[in-house]
């Protein structure tokens, strides 16, 4: 039988077996308190409720709960004394992740994190998004904290609007923009409505998130990789897909732009054969060493559906991305959100249009772009200075580079030298499919780690290069 308790500011889950074979209720209260404690739902330090009010919540004698108590500390599980109460002992037990799971031993063994695709994450407005949420929730009329539009709040929305036509020349409009959570989740809708329309095919870059061309398997849609040369995506191969995801200002993970030659020529082929363009612009405010390139979509807003995020300029874990959707896909994608409630949350998107509208949110992706800046040159640096025979390359944006290895490298090796010097990193490899073979390179992530590891994750990375074993 299942019981539970709520003193003393706890709210714990207790399965309770009435009918323990020995002890009874006694034994059966000491094995649930036993199991609460390794599973860490108990961690070392927390107080427990009076054995009287403990009794109380329960139904049982006073007693039979001293009688447990006592039997736990006698085995080391809780410590007790006099006038203090009695709490959880410090037991020395690992805790255990959800669903008891041990973590791996490589992982813990990590202290330094250079794998890409992640900003640093310490490096969030903290203040600014606290203030930003006050006065989003101070202004916001009540109906907005409702289930509201499936395309999102229509101030989020409309701060999206401006600011994305201006600082990445989107052509759009609030009723065309909707509010997803994350790329992964846009890019599952969009998947969705093709294969319902009867689509086939999606073209991907043959370098680029495995995670992409799983979310278009799982949809139905068979995935045609596009080989990628110095100019990024060869769009020549197109032929007749239904579907192509491109990244056309910093292709990720090799780091060029798509040649404005090819930006005509996939415009051409879509608007030709009636397929869609998705546009991956994860990281096009980071521009380094030259004017942003504008977004592609500028070209051909009809048939290509522009996708962001907030995930590199503010944090991952916000969940928040947007859609940029030609007339024709409107409908579609927004019953396809509905039918899942596929919903995020209000309060955070209010926060983020008041970000936006503040000019908050611009101040943080220009103090970024700085830092990141400086991280990316602090890494050529260290390059030329401990491994000259490695070249890097794709680091005219974003937040990662491609340190290509020397002839007599081998990819695997060096990826597994730097977990021996508790470092993380991608080879090339590692993001493109089977049978699409390139030369042996890392791809470093310079965005990864908190501002005051970053120089030792470069030492780190400096060794393994370098070959010094220390």
């Amino acid at each position: 039988m299942a019981e539970k308790w709520a003193t003393s500011g706890l709210d714990l889950h207790l399965e309770l077996s009435r009918a323990a074979a020995a002890g009874g209720v006694r034994a059966g209260l000491e094995d649930a308190l036993r199991a609460a404690i390794r599973g860490s739902r108990l961690p070392a330090g927390t107080r427990l409720p009076s054995s009287r009010a403990l009794a109380s919540d329960l139904g049982l004698a006073r007693n039979t709960v001293a009688d447990a108590y006592g039997q736990l500390v006698a085995e080391g599980w809780l410590s007790t004394r006099h006038g203090a109460g009695t709490w959880v002992a410090e037991h020395g037990l690992e805790p255990q992740p959800p669903g008891g799971t041990a973590v791996s031993q490589p992982e813990r063994r990590i202290r330094y994190d250079l794998r890409a695709g992640f900003p640093d994450v310490s490096a969030f407005p903290r203040p600014g998004w606290l203030a930003a949420s006050r006065r989003a929730l101070a202004a916001a009329p009540a109906k907005l904290l409702g289930y509201g539009d499936p395309r999102g709040p229509l101030p989020l929305r409309t701060a999206l609007a401006g600011y994305l036509s201006r600082a990445r020349g989107v052509i759009t409009s609030p009723d065309r923009i909707v509010v997803c959570a994350g790329f992964a989740q846009g890019l599952e809708l969009l998947c969705e409505v093709l294969r319902a329309r009867g689509g086939a095919t999606l073209a991907t870059e043959a370098y680029g998130h495995a995670g992409h061309r799983q979310i278009a398997a799982v949809a139905g849609l068979s995935v045609a990789p596009v080989a990628v040369d110095e100019d990024a995506a060869v769009t020549s191969e197109l032929g007749s897909c239904d579907a192509v995801l491109l990244i056309p200002a910093h292709q990720f993970p090799l780091g060029m732009p798509l040649a404005p030659a090819r930006r005509r020529q996939v415009t051409e082929w879509a608007a030709r054969t009636g397929a869609v363009i998705i546009e991956d612009d994860y990281d096009g405010e980071f521009r380094f060493d030259r004017p942003s390139v504008g977004a592609l979509q500028a070209l051909a807003p009809d048939r290509v559906v522009y996708a962001g995020t907030a995930s590199k300029g503010l944090a991952p874990g916000l969940r928040l991305g947007w859609l940029m959707l030609p007339g024709q896909l409107l409908d579609e994608v927004l019953a396809a959100k509905a039918r899942a409630s596929r919903l995020s949350s209000s309060l955070d998107q209010l926060t983020l249009a008041e970000l936006i509208d503040s000019g908050g949110y611009d101040r943080q992706i220009r103090r970024m772009r700085l830092a990141y800046r400086r991280r990316r040159d602090q890494l050529v640096a260290m390059l030329a200075r401990q491994a000259p025979q490695v070249r890097v390359t794709g680091m005219a944006a974003g937040l990662h580079a491609l340190a290509r290895l020397p002839a007599g490298q081998q990819e695997d090796e060096v990826v597994a030298s730097a977990a021996r010097h508790q470092l993380a990193v991608d080879g090339l490899s590692s993001y493109g499919p089977a049978g699409h073979p390139a030369s042996p390179a890392l791809v470093v992530g310079y965005g990864t780690p908190p501002a005051h590891a970053f120089t030792a994750a470069l030492a780190r990375l400096g060794a393994v290069l370098s070959g010094d074993p220390a």
